[in-house]
């Protein structure tokens, strides 16, 4: 048995929060602890104002983040990042490292270093593109290379990351691209679900967070492209869904529960617009083919989406979504186990 930190400093993912970067904290460290490893989870927070979701049982450290002037917001992250680090790592004695990449968080690269312990960084995002407005670019890139460069192996959630990575002069040796899994292992009650809710003819679904660039906007305009669907939209976050007769809402929802809705869906859809950016593998396509639910995507550059859905492209939302709800259902399951066992081939920690 190895013993395994999941580190993450960013303060904004809370372990137990309802986003799917926090979905994805879980989602891993359950998977190392079912595997047989001795996991112990690190982050600012457990849970912040948005409550506390589908709350992990595993050993974990905190420090709440310190209250720092706006000028000086950027070092004080990397100044708590060393402080939650240092605790984490004294208390778990890791063998290996599991850092979630944070931009301004040198601490578990810095302990890692000094202790001498294996460090895995999983790579979601490139923060210094994706974090508009930050004070000190250059320090915020340097520090991204770094910790990137000096990591044992960097797991990019897409092809898109995985190039980008070797761009900051990460070798590629060390790069290995592993894209993400799904909780939903369960079959939903699909027949009961629909029942309870009501859903009758054909259910066209969206999961996920509601951020700004998911293209929500847009499912009023879907749903008057085919008249005879219903929008089930599950799910909260800051982007505002927009009213429609046939739109229902349903807010987060854990993961046994969200097995059950994604299940009485004909047809998942990821409608991001172009401006989305191009380097997410979202979680939400995984949920969808946990229940044999067909996908339908906007043309959009992310090699991910690509590999994994069905794209409309120029033949429009009507035309794909009917051919989409007509597929036979086939349901294919990517565990987190799956994810952390192609992430960990080939280290030493493999044999617990």
């Amino acid at each position: 048995m190895s013993r395994v930190l999941v580190l993450c400093t960013a303060r904004g993912i809370p372990v137990d929060g309802p986003s799917g970067a926090s979905a994805h904290l879980r989602g891993v460290s359950r998977a190392l602890s079912s595997l047989g490893h001795d996991v112990h989870v690190a982050t600012p927070l457990r849970s912040d104002q948005r409550g506390s979701h589908d709350p992990l049982q595993l050993p974990f450290t905190g420090l709440p983040p310190r209250r720092w002037p706006s000028w000086l917001r950027e070092h004080g992250e990397t100044w708590d990042s060393r402080a939650l680090a240092q605790r984490a790592v004294a208390s778990a004695r890791p063998d290996i490292l599991w850092e979630r990449h944070t931009l301004f968080g040198d601490g578990g690269r810095r302990e890692a270093e000094r202790r001498g312990i294996p460090r895995l960084v999983e790579l979601n995002a490139p923060l210094s593109l994706e974090r508009p407005g930050v004070r000190g670019v250059r320090r915020a890139e340097r520090l991204e290379r770094e910790n990137l460069q000096r990591a044992d192996r960097v797991i990019a959630v897409s092809e898109w990351l995985a190039d980008w990575a070797v761009q900051q002069g990460v070798s590629p040796a060390r790069v290995r691209h592993v894209p993400n899994g799904t909780s939903l292992t369960a079959l939903g009650r699909r027949d009961a679900t629909r029942r309870r809710l009501g859903l009758t003819g054909l259910v066209v679904g969206f999961v996920g967070t509601h951020k700004p660039w998911h293209g929500l906007g847009g499912l009023p305009a879907v749903l008057e492209s085919v008249p005879e669907a219903t929008a089930l939209v599950v799910g909260d976050g800051p982007a505002p869904v927009p009213d429609h007769p046939r739109l229902r809402r349903v807010p987060w929802t854990p993961p046994g529960a969200l097995a059950d809705l994604v299940a009485a869906m004909d047809v998942g859809l990821v409608p991001y617009p172009p401006s989305a950016p191009p380097w997410f593998c979202p979680l939400k396509v995984f949920d969808y083919h946990s229940q044999g639910v067909p996908v339908v995507a906007s043309p959009h550059p992310s090699s991910s989406l690509a590999d994994i859905t069905v794209q409309h492209g120029s033949r429009g939302w009507a035309t794909a979504i009917r051919e989409a709800a007509c597929l036979p259902r086939r349901r294919v399951l990517r565990s987190w186990e799956q994810v952390v066992q192609e992430a960990l081939a080939g280290w030493r920690i493999e044999a617990c």
